[in-house]
């Protein structure tokens, strides 16, 4: 049986924190708050995963009152995950991410989130697509105060 979930995931940005996304770290002058990393990319694609089985959200299995995950690489969520959707008989089959940001330019990064993704869930970069755009100045991410990420997940359920 296949199955898709959807995830999304919004961070402000924060001084003295570093930029993460898919699990990388990106030169830029602000990071974004939270609890974990705040690696808005891998947080949608845990979303996007998790619902596809029908496991609920990251709040649920990394809650942000567990101060013994706090700083927990969102990449770490992610193995965590694979883990829980190997459990369920399931394997992603493919992500397709969208990053929603007017800085900095993730064009080249894309690559390297896409292995790093693609580590921590035991699957080919090849199945895992990362796209990135501007909300063209409208609202809070069009003011520069954060960045913003949705994603869409397939996964195969073997029952």
């Amino acid at each position: 049986m296949v199955r898709c979930g959807i995830g999304y995931d919004i961070h402000r940005f924060g001084d003295g924190r570093k930029l993460v996304l898919g699990g990388v770290e990106i030169p830029h002058s602000q990071g974004l708050e939270g609890h974990s990393d705040a690696d808005v990319v891998s947080h949608a694609i845990a979303d996007a995963l998790l619902g596809a089985i029908g496991a609920g959200d990251i709040g649920q299995h990394f809650p942000n009152t567990d101060e013994s995950i706090r700083g927990i690489s969102s990449i770490d969520i992610l193995t965590g995950v694979a883990d829980l959707l190997r459990k369920r008989s399931a394997r992603p089959v493919n992500i397709d991410a969208t990053i929603i940001a007017e800085a900095p330019k993730i064009l080249p990064h894309v690559s390297n989130m896409r292995n790093q993704i693609a580590r921590a869930l035991g699957m080919s970069d090849r199945d895992i697509s990362i796209k990135a755009t501007t909300n063209e100045g409208l609202g809070s991410i069009g003011r520069g105060e954060g960045i913003a990420a949705m994603a869409v997940a397939t996964v195969e359920v073997s029952e």
